[in-house]
């Protein structure tokens, strides 16, 4: 089986943990007898270099081409064009794209299907390439892609074009396939493949340890892992962190990440008067993330929009339990048997009654843990292989 790995959202030397779940569920497929994959990974174009233009420029450093984690990865640029940018979007991209995929033929590599992460505008340019070079295509939704741009008309009406075009689409939890369900996407089609977890990269240490290390104080520990940016809610869990200093007066919480909400992060902490009590971590490699999950009490996701949110079994992993709001794809993941609590109402208030909930429990963490290890990858992994092949058996004989 030879797949062509199409996505925007994927790492580089430039930007080493921009889109790793979507490299990590290829290299755990690629674990599999018999799997070849080559990846093509648009870059928006930009035209400079200097760090003092932030993402922009980490964008522009970004190679050509390169040998990723063992694997050939092309980066070619695209053009986005502001204001008319997300309606023009998916035809560019495509365009941007290619001279890469005919480069990839023409090396020898005569890929069985065209493997595509998040739906618009990458599925959307993945159909375009499955028609000029006579292709299957699979696309695998992510999130936003299906629970927030459909509520715009014209990406939406490309969503549903592209959708019955697809050989298979994914889903990686069943609710975020619903809306292909109400759009008449037969059944047959749509395949729900839940992200795994890598559990010898993550994997308990002791918390005394782990924070003597990483000098964290507090008691207990709350960590809340994310861009940030105000879907993420990190702005709620400092609430809820004032809020549960009431009770836990010696509470502190960790905010692991960067994003444009930096500043108003900092500033929002100072005007509840818990600036002391919180840090912001910045980013942190996702292999180094397990010491920082260990050092920690609960993990606090306040997300609005969630498909199916990585940290969750990276934390349980871990053995940290975690408060979570009740969204999307987060129930398939936060089961009564995790030990974690579910929040109904997207609010600091909330989040802070969650978690003086799991805190009376004490959770035991070996527990969180045994039930993380029911979410290793080798399953999802066989079933895209299974699919896989089924799409290049139709294909072959169409």
């Amino acid at each position: 089986m030879r797949t062509l790995l199409f996505s925007t959202l994927y790492p580089s030397s430039a930007r080493p943990t921009h889109g790793i779940f979507v490299e990590t569920r290829l290299r755990e497929l690629l674990r599999q007898p018999n799997v070849e994959t080559r990846v093509v990974a648009p870059v928006p174009w930009f035209w400079s270099t200097d760090p003092k233009h932030g993402e922009y420029a980490a964008m522009a450093r970004t190679p050509a081409r390169e040998a990723w984690n063992g694997i050939d990865v092309q980066h070619p640029r695209y053009i986005v064009i502001p204001k008319v940018g997300m309606t023009a979007a998916p035809l560019l991209l495509a365009l941007g794209a290619r001279a890469a995929v005919q480069r990839v033929l023409d090396e020898g590599f005569d890929f069985d299907l065209i493997d595509a992460h998040y739906y618009y505008p990458d599925g959307v340019a993945a159909a375009l390439l499955s028609r000029w070079f006579g292709k299957p295509f699979v696309v695998t939704a992510r999130g936003t892609d299906l629970n927030l741009i459909p509520a715009y008309a014209a990406p939406a009406a490309m969503i549903r074009w592209a959708a019955r075009r697809a050989s298979a689409s994914i889903g990686v939890c069943a609710a975020l396939l619903e809306p292909l369900r109400e759009w008449q996407i037969e059944e047959e089609r749509l395949t729900v493949l839940r992200n795994g977890v890598d559990l010898q990269r993550f994997f308990p240490q002791e918390p005394s340890a782990a924070r003597s290390e990483l000098g964290v104080s507090g008691e207990p520990v709350l960590i809340s892992v994310g861009h940030l940016i105000e879907r993420k809610g990190h702005h709620l869990v400092i609430e809820a962190l004032a809020d549960l200093r009431s009770t836990h007066p010696r509470a502190s919480l960790l905010i692991v990440g960067e994003g444009p909400e930096r500043a108003s992060l900092v500033a929002h902490a100072q005007r509840l008067g818990v600036s002391e009590q919180v840090r912001l971590v910045g980013a942190v490699p996702n292999a180094t993330l397990a010491g920082w999950y260990s050092a920690a009490d609960v993990l606090v996701l306040a997300s609005s929009r969630e498909g199916w949110a990585n940290v969750l079994l990276e934390s349980m992993a871990c053995g940290t339990p975690v408060v979570a709001t009740d969204i999307w794809g987060t129930p398939e993941v936060v089961q009564p048997e995790s030990g974690g609590v579910l929040v109904a109402h997207r609010s600091g208030k909330a989040l802070a009654q969650g978690l003086r909930l799991l805190l009376a429990a004490q959770v035991d963490r070996l527990k969180v843990r045994r039930y993380a290890e029911g979410f290793g990858w080798q399953q999802t992994s066989v079933g895209q292989c299974e699919l896989f092949a089924k799409v290049k058996e139709r294909h072959k004989h169409a």
